[in-house]
């Protein structure tokens, strides 16, 4: 048959123009291609010399995306013109098949419009990319010409009086329309751009946001195509492969998805509300506020998503079709000579989707236009979620910025509460708008798929729907439970992690006392709890899983049985095919409607938590500072925001300045400058209508030292912070002067720290000054503290950084308040943590020197009243109101009595300094704490982090090639490590049931195809693929028996599929339940087993992450995640096997979708894993900077660092969106690629069935498994990227399972160790060597002593002498690798661990309890008698103080004993050291930290009580042991001198009066 365009049919001429030219069909669509060739001549020339050059343009940024007008509406054109061309072609194959010969007219012309308009989207990107408007000129062209043929063919058309029932006609006609617009698209261009016609053309600049390079979130200026298909992220997602992504690589957000953007617009839209309503009480409506700010988005969405779900249907009514008329193709007889209009033949619409490959590529489009909607909504609701979780937040910091002190004082808004907006709260409404458009599609799908299924069915299939939604309530029920069962869970690992935190801050003593086990099983109870509490979530877990596999199997069963039975049609494969397609539909939304309808009730709570906070009180507006109206407490209640606060400067940008700065304090004309301040007739409360202070007339000179003093609670600090505004005023005035107003620093009572470096601490955000830094650092004494600190003065500091103690706190926040460049500076009490050394420093250089050299007003809250005489003014308080205000010299000869009274008071107090200066003071102790932590830490960093040492590695290796091997493996060994830990039973279990329950399921659908296509026995009567209807009325009994003879084995493998459900569901969690239970308990064990050399070199916080996060991910991520893999991926695997199965031709086209496959994932889960660790980290600033501003109101207040503060917060919250932004964005990428890898493989499968097979219910059973294939993929991808984050949590885990635990097995059996030993207390140390690690120096070295029983000891030496390892080689704690230690005939390094520690005493240099009762803190073993505890306390002092306590021995610890002072502490430790009866005592510094009073008991205790027995005392206070009958002195790990103290003493030159003499 040859091929020529006009056909070359027997009788007809198809080349005569006898009619006329256009009157030949033919010619008219030869002049319909002459467009099409123009645009092809005149474009590709211009776009190969622009490729040319473009290569060298920079990828990203503003040359690119300035949009031309109508741009989205002219990609959405051609897209239609696209689709509508595809038709054409269609069409023109079809007609084409009913004429005798080839005609390439008929579908010629439609494949070259069909380029053009896909050439001519191309020129115009790539012209508007350039910016070059005059090169548009030619698709102007091109429409023109385009909309004139089609015009022409249109009227010829008409003109043989063809109407809309002809296919052709209504395509020409759309086509004409489709034209036509987009010629005024470029008209419209024309106008707006004047590029051309006109005299001066438009300059136009691009957005703004495209001006500023750091603006990396590119979706909203991309091209319709890349926005779609989020084509830009591809440059971040493969580059992530080369080098990780950082914060630096995302950028910042564009203007309008900015925190302080959407804040205005929420705000707005709440303030619109307060200003409409009448009822002022009535507090405006969160909800309408958000539906105004962000409520079109969310219409956009919701359009978007009912679009996706109406072509959801495209797919099952395909498949119906397709196997419909594959089945009765050969039915169609061809009749080549049907009457013609125009010598061609004319299809109708009905014929065209009659065909099969037309319905094939219908099903293609149809699934990449579903998809592309679904993610676009997806996308939406997402963006618009975190825009408005920003506005949220700024909503609420600006809330606490405001809020009245006496809310947070008086505990009606806590910290706790206000965490729990900001982490919880905030997140549920985001969570609720991600998912609050499924609130209004589910319905309407579900109701479409009951319509189509009861139109396939009949009412059988109304019994199948009503099976799914029968159970839908079970699951919203299990739901319910899930979350109150994660509630108690969560209850439970918080107890646990208190308990192990205490073991791990004290196991050094838990080890000295041989008490691991007993604790070790206290944590494991918790557990206990916890695991029980674990199987129940993973029982309603599994529960879940399964109804959700379960349900729509039984809903095919029930529905094709019923059928079989009520119907008198036989089930044919294209209706049972397509129910089943529609039913999977079902089930999704049906699934999903329980978790929306729970979000939406935490949603309805949330809105309602946040409203009462933006609802609660605020403190007042500054302007009554300056005493022009007294406010009363009513109008503080409601108080009014200010006015409209949105300022637009002239490039449109917001200014942070003026964003809801308070309004300054005015000034008052009669105003005299010696007074800096001035309160009249002043009541304040602090929120219950009693006034807190009463009565207050007081004024604070300018320039002068003025002293607040009185007793404790008579309102010293309220009358500052009256002073300050923070407290509500009921009546009187306070005058602030000129220069004063807004310019105070205030150091609060309560030390209070930014979590950053040092220097920015004490600057706040003032400009740095050297000299006034270092001279500042003086006056505090800061600089000793800030040497030992590893990295100075850019040390971290605050909750995340390093721990000081309360003096090294106050002193910087004293610090931050004398560098402040401000007139007035408040101190409240700076010297109530300090020792009595710094304290006069701090007055002399500080405030006597520093500040009054500058000339500034100071206002000194203190008890320290030995500094009054250097006060210039005294205000004297009692209960709430002034006693007495004036100077020293008024008060003395006013107030002889006061006077008086502050005279013993001082005496009083100068008699504790002497006491105090003996001893060694505070603050050395202090630093001494401080060097320990890092003494430690050195150490430590040589070993540190095993987790970090892989990435190291990796920086190393500049070779791409490795690196980017090692990012992209999946951790194998990992997954088996974590499935051997379940148990090799339950792995088999979960293995052999998966793959039977996704075999059975196969089989079903195979039963399925077999029953539909079985044909009745009695062919006479017909086709059963012909309409069934002419068989049902003769169909007999033998029929109607052999159809139903299918269903008992299709009712048996339903059965069986539903149990193995069941089984799968529950053996995944069991097995995860199995997992966490043993690697947590070998993971407990290891590490409290460990020597204590690992403690050392190990921070605290990493091992604490173990049990804490990694634990949790082990506990209750990764069971779910693990099957929803495993699902999906069997799911995948089996619908490929059953397409290659049917259509071997198939698998020639999976090679290459295999490796589309391969390499989508491989950079996704690289990509993903970056940006999930992007949005972690950058949410725990924010939420920090959140409690911390809670914390330091008055502070903040007082400094007039709001502006400051809520910059800080904007940019926190930006850059958390940013992260979490780019990480939606990038599930979307995935999203849509695999959504397209699966389109293309119902394609493949489709098309290959078509032309292979003829079995038409094999054709169904393999598309509708190539229908599920695209819902998986995706799954595939991020299930394996969750797993691959999580599984790094079981590799940290299992790092620390390697750990060597100590011998704790010994040579010596216990039975050969006598039961008293030992019972004399002699030491033998015979040239003892001793090391921490085999790798580390000697810390001893050949030490030799002796030590007679019942002897005391005492043993001394500098810091790092080695005294201290000494008193851990008794109890084997550390490496003795040469020589031994003999205690009563035995060598200790053969004892069994358990039995040496259980037999000797130790109290350290910090005092350790533990949470519980007294009673257990003193026998945790529970061997001893009451009478005996109550003795041991006896002797130490504590006796009384205990029996006062309620309970008795079972009185309550807190954590870490903080109810008792530390004095009492190390007591408690004395009387533990004395219960166990040993006849040997060691002392490790036992005196450092407590007073003398408490010292002088111990000292007296063991001459006393432990007369009789060997005690060992090591000291650091030489004085301590002077009295010792043997005396060691060490010096660098070496016994330099042993004798006895008065011996030693006698030698001027001996080490021991050395040191006796530097000490005193």
């Amino acid at each position: 048959m040859a091929l020529s365009f006009c056909g070359n049919d027997s009788g007809s001429n198809a080349y005569s123009v006898d009619n006329g030219v256009l009157d030949n069909g033919c010619f008219v669509d030869a002049l319909n291609l002459v467009p099409h060739v123009f645009l092809l001549f005149i474009t590709f020339p211009i776009l190969f010399i622009g490729w040319g050059s473009q290569s060298s343009k920079v990828q990203i940024h503003h040359n690119t995306w300035l949009h031309f007008p109508g741009h989205n509406l002219r990609w959405i054109l051609t897209f239609t013109l696209l689709f509508v061309h595809v038709c054409e072609i269609a069409e023109g194959i079809v007609s084409n098949t009913h004429m005798q010969s080839n005609h390439l007219h008929l579908f010629m012309p439609a494949f070259m419009g069909f380029i053009a308009a896909t050439t001519s989207v191309v020129y115009y990107h790539n012209i508007e990319t350039a910016n070059f408007p005059k090169l548009l000129l030619a698709l102007f062209i091109y429409w023109i010409l385009a909309f004139i043929t089609k015009m022409i063919k249109l009227w010829k058309f008409a003109e043989a009086s063809l109407g809309v029932q002809q296919l052709s006609f209504c395509i020409t006609a759309l086509l004409v329309v489709l034209y036509g617009l987009l010629m005024a698209v470029e008209v419209n261009v024309i106008r707006v751009r004047r590029y051309v016609f006109f005299a001066n053309p438009q300059r136009v600049k691009p957005p703004e946001d495209l001006q500023d390079l750091g603006v990396r979130f590119l979706q909203p200026f991309v091209n319709l195509l890349s926005k779609a298909t989020y084509w830009w992220m591809n440059p971040l997602i493969i580059g992530a492969h080369k080098r990780p992504i950082e914060l630096k690589k995302i950028g910042k957000l564009p203007i309008a998805m900015r925190a302080l953007t959407n804040y205005l617009r929420l705000k707005d839209a709440y303030d619109e509300q307060r200003q409409t309503t009448e009822d002022p009480e009535k507090s405006p409506s969160i909800w309408r506020s958000m539906y105004r700010a962000f409520g079109r988005p969310i219409l956009l969405s919701s359009t978007f998503r009912y679009m996706a779900d109406l072509l959801g249907f495209a797919g099952p009514l395909c498949i119906s079709g397709i196997v419909e008329y594959q089945s009765n193709r050969t039915e169609v007889v061809m009749n080549k000579t049907e009457n013609r209009t125009l010598g061609i033949y004319f299809v109708s619409s009905t014929v065209l989707l009659q065909n099969t490959s037309v319905l094939a590529v219908l099903l293609f489009l149809a699934l990449i236009l579903q998809r592309t909607f679904l993610q676009a909504s997806y996308y939406v609701t997402v963006e618009t979620g975190i825009n408005l979780r920003g506005a949220l937040l700024a909503m609420i910091y600006n809330k606490i910025l405001r809020l009245s002190t006496s809310n947070m004082s008086m505990g009606e808004m806590t910290l706790g509460q206000i965490n729990n907006l900001v982490a919880i709260e905030t997140n549920q409404l985001m969570w609720f708008l991600f998912l609050c458009p499924n609130l209004w599609a589910m319905p309407v799908q579900i109701i479409m798929g009951v319509i189509l299924l009861y139109n396939l069915l009949g009412e059988s299939a109304l019994i199948g729907a009503g099976v799914i939604l029968l159970l839908a309530p079970v699951q919203y029920l299990i739901a319910t439970k899930l979350a109150d069962t994660q509630k108690s869970t969560l209850d439970y690992s918080t107890d646990r992690l208190k308990k192990t935190t205490e073991i791990l801050k004290g196991i050094k003593l838990l080890k000295l006392y041989a008490w691991e086990n007993i604790f070790c099983d206290r944590v494991e109870d918790t557990r206990g709890k916890e695991l029980t509490s674990l199987k129940t979530f993973a029982l309603y877990t599994s529960m879940s899983i399964f109804l959700n596999a379960a349900i729509p199997i039984a809903a095919v069963l029930v529905t094709f049985v019923t059928h079989a039975y009520i119907e008198k049609v036989r089930l044919t494969p294209a209706k049972a095919f397509a129910s089943l397609a529609l039913f999977h539909i079902l089930v999704t939304p049906l699934f999903l409607l329980s978790t929306v309808v729970r979000f939406a009730v935490k949603a309805l709570v949330s809105v309602q938590k946040l409203g009462e906070f933006l609802q609660s009180d605020e403190i007042g507006d500054d302007s009554w500072r300056n005493g022009d109206m007294s406010m009363p407490l009513e109008s503080n209640k409601k108080y009014k925001y200010p006015g409209d606060t949105k300022v637009f400067n002239r490039k449109g940008r917001f200014r942070m300045d003026n964003y809801e700065q308070p309004m300054r304090r005015q000034l008052r004309p009669k105003e005299t400058e010696d007074v800096a301040v001035q309160v009249n007739d002043g009541f304040f409360t602090w929120g219950s209508n009693l006034s807190t202070l009463s009565d207050i007339n007081i004024q604070i000179p300018t320039g002068q030292l003025t002293m607040i003093v009185g007793q404790v609670g008579c309102g010293k600090s309220s009358l500052l912070l009256a002073m300050l505004g923070e407290m509500q005023t009921i009546s009187g005035k306070v005058f602030w002067s000129n220069k004063n107003r807004y310019s105070v620093a205030y150091a609060a009572q309560k030390s209070w720290l930014l979590n950053a470096t040092v220097e920015d601490n004490i600057i706040f955000g003032s400009p740095f000054n050297k000299q006034r830094y270092k001279a500042v650092i003086d006056a505090c004494s800061l600089q000793p503290d800030i040497d030992i600190l590893p990295f100075g003065d850019q040390t971290e500091i605050g909750e995340r950084g390093i721990n000081l103690s309360g003096g090294q706190r106050q002193r910087i926040c004293v610090a931050r308040a004398l560098y402040q460049n401000t007139n007035i500076v408040f101190l409240d009490d700076p010297f109530s943590a300090l020792d009595i050394h710094l304290s006069d420093h701090l007055m002399q250089e500080g405030i006597l020197k520093f500040l009054q050299d500058d000339k500034r007003t100071l206002v000194l809250v203190t008890h320290k009243l030995q500094y009054l005489i250097h006060a210039d003014w005294i205000i004297a308080m009692k209960d709430g109101s002034v006693l007495r205000e004036g100077t020293l010299k008024d008060i003395q000869t006013h107030d002889v009595e006061l006077y008086e009274h502050w005279k013993t008071l001082m005496n009083r107090q100068d008699q504790e300094l002497e006491k105090e200066t003996e001893l060694e003071s505070q603050t050395t102790l202090e630093r001494k704490t401080l060097r320990r932590a890092f003494y430690s830490r050195d150490a430590k960093n040589q070993i540190d982090d095993e987790d970090e040492e892989e990435e190291v590695e990796e920086d190393e290796d500049d070779n791409m090639s490795t690196t980017t091997s090692r990012r992209s493996k999946i951790p194998w060994k990992m997954c088996w490590r974590y499935l051997s830990s379940g148990g090799f039973l339950m792995v088999f279990l979960m293995v052999s049931s998966k793959l039977a329950k996704h075999s059975v399921m196969v089989a079903i659908d195979y039963w399925l195809a077999a029953w539909t296509s079985s044909k009745p026995s009695n062919e006479i009567l017909a086709n059963p693929f012909d309409n069934a209807s002419n068989y049902s009325l003769n169909y007999d009994a033998t029929q109607i028996a052999e159809h139903r003879s299918y269903v008992p084995v299709f009712i048996i493998l339903c059965g069986a599929a539903i149990a193995l459900c069941l089984i799968t569901s529950l053996s995944v969690e069991f097995l995860g339940v199995a997992a966490a239970t043993n690697l947590h308990h070998n993971l407990l064990n290891k590490i409290i087993y460990a020597p204590i050399r690992f403690f050392d070199i190990t921070p605290l916080g990493q091992i604490l992450n173990r049990f804490s996060a990694d634990t949790n991910i082990i506990d209750q991520h990764i069971p779910p995640t693990l099957e929803s893999l495993t699902r999906s991926t069997l799911l995948c695997l089996s619908a490929i096997g059953i397409i290659s199965f049917i259509t071997p031709a198939f698998l020639i086209a999976l090679l290459p979708l295999a490796v589309a496959f391969y390499f989508i994932q491989k950079y996704f889960r690289v990509a993903s894993k970056d940006l999930q660790d992007l949005d972690d980290s950058t949410q725990l600033p924010l939420l920090c900077h959140f409690s911390e501003t809670a914390e330091g109101l008055t502070t903040i207040r007082a400094f007039r660092h709001e502006a400051h503060f809520k910059q800080r917060m904007l940019e926190l919250t930006d850059t958390n969106n940013t992260a979490y932004l780019f990480l939606s964005a990038a599930n979307r990428w995935l999203e849509v690629r695999t959504d397209y890898l699966g389109a293309v493989i119902v394609l493949t499968a489709a098309v290959a069935a078509i032309w292979t097979t003829s079995q038409s219910g094999l054709i169904g059973l393999g598309l509708t498994y190539a229908l599920t294939v695209t819902n998986y993929l995706n799954w595939v991808v991020r299930n394996l990227a969750d797993l691959e984050v999580q599984m790094a949590a079981v590799k940290k885990v299992n790092s620390f399972l390697s750990t060597e635990s100590e011998n704790y097995e010994g040579s010596i059996d216990v039975s050969q160790v006598p039961e008293n030993w030992p019972q004399h207390g002699e030491i033998k140390i015979q040239d003892l060597c001793v090391r921490y690690d085999p790798m580390l120096k000697p810390v001893l070295k050949h030490v030799s002593a002796h030590i007679n029983p019942g002897q005391k000891l005492g043993i001394c030496g500098r810091t790092g002498s080695g005294k201290s390892s000494l008193s851990l080689a008794f109890f084997n704690m550390v490496d003795v690798f040469e020589g031994k230690i003999i205690i009563d005939g035995i060598d200790i390094c053969k004892l069994p661990l358990q039995t040496l520690r259980s037999r000797m005493s130790i109290i350290l240099q910090d005092p350790v309890l533990f949470s519980g009762s007294i009673r257990l803190n003193l026998d945790p073993e529970c061997t001893c008698t009451d009478d005996r505890l109550w003795e041991a306390l006896e002797i130490a002092q504590l006796k009384n103080m205990v029996k006062a306590l309620p309970g008795g021995l079972d009185a309550v610890v807190t954590e870490g004993g903080e109810n008792f002072s530390v004095g009492q502490r190390q007591l408690f430790c004395l009387a533990r050291a004395f219960v166990r009866k040993s006849s040997i005592l060691i002392m490790d510094e036992a005196t450092a930290s407590i007073d003398m009073a408490t010292e002088n008991i111990l000292q007296k205790v063991v001459m006393t009580a432990f007369a009789d027995r060997t005690v060992v005392t090591i000291a650091h206070l030489v004085s301590s042991i002077v009295e010792a009958e043997q005396v060691l002195v060490f010096s660098s790990g070496t016994l330099v001198e042993c004798d006895s103290a008065a011996n030693l003493l006698m030698q001027e030159d001996s080490l021991f009066s050395i040191l006796v003499r530097t000490y005193k």
